[in-house]
C-alpha cells in the first residue's frame, strides 16, 4: 500500500489516513521528507539568479512539505496515543528532525544567501517571514565557526534523544505509580461512580481485586480533595510526589539536559539558557522575569500563609501538604456552600463542550460547529467536528480527544495537525486533548469545575489557531513568542461562568436542573479563595524552571534533588506544605515540551489575559463586536507581526497589572 503521508491527502481539510497509517508509514515519510528537503535546499543554494524573496524566503518557507505533514502527525498521535510500536521510534524520529533543523539553520551557504537580500523593501508578512527566518538562523547558531556548529550538532542530537526519553520514562513513571486500594473503605468521600470507575481500572490494569487511582500530570491530585483518609491521602500524593526519583529516575536526564542547554547557550555567546529563550519572547530580559517572579511570590505566599492558619483551624492540626486540598475543599463546602464533588453532577462533558464552549464561540464570533462521523481518527474516543464561519463558509477542523489512556501522556493541549496558511492553500485541523478519568461502562462523563474551565482554556488555544489568517505556516496561530501564546487561552476561561454562559450548560445530568444563579454566585465569591495555594505551587515550578534554566556553562548538579529544595527554599517557598506544581522528575513542560525556561509565561501572559477581561466588561461582555475585535486584532494575527503591537492595537494601551492582582487576591497582601 502507498504511503498515506508521501502525497497530500485527498480527503477534507488534507485529513490525515489515520484508519491506513502504521508506525512504519511515520518513519518512512519521515526519512523520506527529510531527504526530499535537503535537495530542495541544495537548489535553493544553487540557484544562480539573483537572490529574491521568491527563490530565498519563500522557497525555504514551502520546503520540506513531505517532513512537515509525517511531523506535524506523528507527534499529535504520539502524545495522544502512544501505543508501543509508535514509542518504539520516536527516538529515531526525534534525532531526524534534530539533525534536519541542524542542516538548514547550520548551513552557513543557505545563511549566507539569506543574507545577500536586502529585505528593506519587504512589507506585512514578507518582511516579518524574512525578519523571523534571519533571527532563526541567529539563534540556531548559523554564525559559528565548523568547530562550534560540530559541538552545537552534537549537544542538539543529545537533547532531542534525552527529551525523548525523559517523555516516556514519565509516561512509565505515572501509570507505575497508580495507587491500589483493596478495600472500599479506603475511598471514602468519593463518589459511587468515581469508587465504580477506580474498581474498573484495577480490573483493566490486572488487580485480582480492589481499586486503582490512576495519576495525573501535577504533584497534586483531583481525588484528594474528597478523599476523607488523611492516610490514603497521603498514599496518593506520596506516589505522586515520589515519580522519576526511584526505578526509572527522570531526575538525572532533567539535569543532563540542563547543563547541556548551558553549554548550548554559551556557545550561541548567551549567559544561559534562559537568555537565549527570551530572545524570541516578549519579556524584555532575564532580570525581568525574575523581578515579576519574586513580587509575585512575596505576595503569595504571604497569602498562603493566612490560609494556611484557616485550615489548621478548621483540621485541628497542623496540615499536612496531602490534607490541604481536602480541608481547602471543606471552606468551599462550609464557608462559601460550594462543594465541588457535588457540582460534578452539573458539568457533563457534551453539555459543558456544545452549550458551553461551542455555544459561546457562536455568540462571541458567529462560528457554529457539525459533527463529523466519515473522518476516522487515530483512536475510537476522539470526536471530529466541522467549524463553519459567520458567513457558513467552512473554516478549519476541531478534534477533540478528552479521556485519559495509559497510552496518552499526562495534561492538556492543543496542537495543530494543518495551520491556516494562504501561501500553501491550507485550512488549520487544530486539536485538544485533555485527561478526563474514563466513567464506569453507562455512566457520564462528569467534569470537576477544573476540568471544565481547562475545556474552556484548552478551546482558546483551538481558536488561536482556526482564526489565523496570515500566509505563512511558519507565522500562523499559536507560533507566537512562548510567553504570549498562553494569553488567549487564558482569556477565554473568563466565559466558564460568565452569566450569559453557564446557566445553558450547567445542568443537573440526572434532574436537568440549571445550577441556581445562588450557587453560581457563591461559587464567583469563592474564587479568591485557594488563590495563595494555587499561585504559590505554580509559581514554584516557575522558579524551579528558571533555576534549571539559568546555570552557567560548566555546572554540575550532581544532586538534582538536593538543588531543587535549596532553590525552593531560598525563594521563600514552604514545599513541605505546598510543593511545586510540577517537581523536576515529572516536569515534562520543560524536559520534553517545549516550555524550558518558559513555564513563567503563564503568569506573564495572565498580566495581558486580565487586562483583557477587564476590556470585555468594560465593553458589554459576550458580543459579536467585542468578538469581532479580538478577532481581528488578535486572534486572526499570529505572529504576522509583533504580537505586543496586536495586544496595543486590541486593547488601545500597552497592559497593566493591577486587574491580575486583584484577580489573584494579591492586592496589599504583606
Amino acid at each position: 500500500m502507498q504511503n498515506p503521508l508521501l502525497t497530500p491527502s485527498t480527503r477534507p481539510y488534507q485529513w490525515p489516513a489515520f484508519d491506513q497509517l502504521t508506525a512504519e508509514h511515520y518513519l518512512e515519510a519521515t526519512r523520506i521528507g527529510a531527504a526530499e528537503q535537503r535537495e530542495e535546499l541544495q537548489r535553493i543554494i544553487d540557484d544562480t539568479q539573483e537572490p529574491t524573496f521568491e527563490n530565498t524566503f519563500l522557497a525555504l518557507e514551502a520546503s520540506g512539505q513531505t517532513l512537515r505533514r509525517a511531523l506535524m502527525t506523528y507527534f499529535s498521535v504520539i502524545s495522544a496515543h502512544g501505543t508501543e510500536d509508535l514509542r518504539a521510534i520516536q527516538s529515531e524520529i526525534s534525532s531526524i528532525w534534530s539533525e534536519q533543523e541542524d542542516e538548514i539553520y547550520l548551513n552557513q551557504t543557505l545563511y549566507s544567501r539569506l543574507q545577500a537580500l536586502d529585505c528593506a523593501s519587504l512589507q506585512g508578512e514578507d518582511a516579518r517571514l524574512a525578519d523571523q527566518t534571519l533571527k532563526n538562523f541567529q539563534l540556531a547558531g548559523a554564525g559559528l565557526g565548523d568547530a562550534e556548529k560540530d559541538r552545537l550538532k552534537a549537544l542538539n542530537a543529545k537533547l532531542a534523544e534525552l527529551s525523548t526519553q525523559f517523555a516516556d520514562l514519565v509516561l512509565k513513571n505515572q501509570n507505575a505509580h497508580a495507587v491500589h486500594f483493596e478495600d472500599a473503605a479506603e475511598l471514602d468521600g468519593l463518589s459511587g461512580p468515581a469508587i465504580e470507575s477506580a474498581a474498573e481500572a484495577a480490573k483493566q490494569a490486572g488487580h485480582a481485586s480492589g481499586y486503582l487511582l490512576a495519576l495525573v500530570s501535577p504533584t497534586q491530585q483531583p481525588v484528594l480533595e474528597s478523599l476523607s483518609s488523611s492516610e490514603s491521602r497521603r498514599k496518593v500524593f506520596n506516589a505522586s510526589m515520589s515519580r522519576g526519583t526511584e526505578e526509572n529516575a527522570t531526575i538525572h536526564i532533567a539535569a543532563e539536559m540542563a547543563q547541556l542547554r548551558a553549554e548550548r547557550a554559551a556557545l550561541l555567546g548567551f549567559a544561559n539558557h534562559a537568555e537565549t529563550v527570551l530572545a524570541q519572547a516578549t519579556a524584555p530580559s532575564t532580570a525581568a522575569v525574575e523581578e515579576r517572579l519574586a513580587e509575585l511570590t512575596k505576595a503569595a505566599t504571604a497569602n498562603e500563609r493566612r490560609e494556611a492558619e484557616v485550615l489548621g483551624e478548621i483540621s485541628g492540626a497542623e496540615i499536612n501538604a496531602w490534607d490541604w486540598k481536602y480541608f481547602s475543599n471543606q471552606v468551599l463546602r462550609d464557608q462559601y456552600s460550594v462543594d465541588s464533588e457535588a457540582l460534578r453532577n452539573y458539568f457533563e462533558l457534551g453539555r459543558v463542550l456544545i452549550d458551553g464552549v461551542f455555544a459561546t464561540a457562536t455568540k462571541l464570533f458567529g462560528i457554529t460547529f457539525q459533527e463529523r462521523f466519515d473522518l476516522p481518527a487515530y483512536h475510537p474516543d476522539v470526536r471530529v467536528f466541522e467549524v463553519f464561519d459567520a458567513d457558513g463558509k467552512p473554516l478549519a477542523l476541531y478534534t477533540g480527544d478528552y479521556l485519559a489512556r495509559d497510552t496518552k501522556k499526562g495534561g492538556a493541549w492543543m496542537t495543530s495537525l494543518r495551520d491556516a496558511a494562504s501561501f500553501l492553500e491550507e485550512r488549520p485541523i487544530v486539536t485538544n486533548t485533555l485527561n478526563i478519568t474514563p466513567p464506569a461502562p453507562g455512566d457520564p462523563i462528569l467534569l470537576s469545575m477544573d476540568e471544565a474551565n481547562t475545556l474552556f482554556h484548552e478551546f482558546g488555544h483551538a481558536l488561536h489557531g482556526m482564526f489565523s489568517s496570515g500566509k505563512y505556516a511558519s507565522l500562523a496561530g499559536t507560533s507566537v513568542p512562548r510567553d504570549f501564546v498562553e494569553f488567549p487561552s487564558q482569556v477565554n476561561e473568563m466565559w466558564m461562568l460568565h452569566e450569559d454562559v453557564v446557566t445553558d450548560y450547567a445542568v443537573h445530568h440526572q434532574s436537568g436542573e440549571a445550577l441556581s444563579e445562588a450557587l453560581i454566585e457563591k461559587i464567583r465569591a469563592a474564587s479568591l479563595w485557594g488563590q495563595g495555594f494555587a499561585t504559590t505551587e505554580y509559581l514554584a515550578a516557575s522558579v524551579l524552571d528558571w533555576a534549571w534554566h539559568t546555570i552557567s556553562a560548566g555546572t554540575v548538579i550532581a544532586d538534582p534533588l538536593q538543588f531543587e529544595q535549596d532553590v525552593l527554599q531560598q525563594a521563600g517557598f514552604d514545599t513541605e506544605l505546598i510543593p511545586p506544581r510540577y517537581r523536576t522528575g515529572y516536569f515534562q513542560h520543560i524536559f520534553a515540551n517545549g516550555y524550558s525556561a518558559g513555564y513563567y509565561s503563564y503568569i506573564w501572559s495572565e498580566v495581558l489575559d486580565a487586562d483583557t477581561v477587564q476590556w470585555f466588561e468594560e465593553n458589554g461582555g459576550l458580543m459579536r463586536e467585542n468578538g469581532n475585535r479580538f478577532r481581528e486584532e488578535l486572534l486572526s494575527r499570529g505572529n504576522t507581526r509583533d504580537p505586543l503591537e496586536s495586544y496595543e492595537l486590541f486593547r488601545g494601551r500597552t497592559a497593566v497589572v493591577e486587574p491580575l492582582l486583584r484577580r489573584r487576591g494579591l492586592v496589599n497582601a504583606e
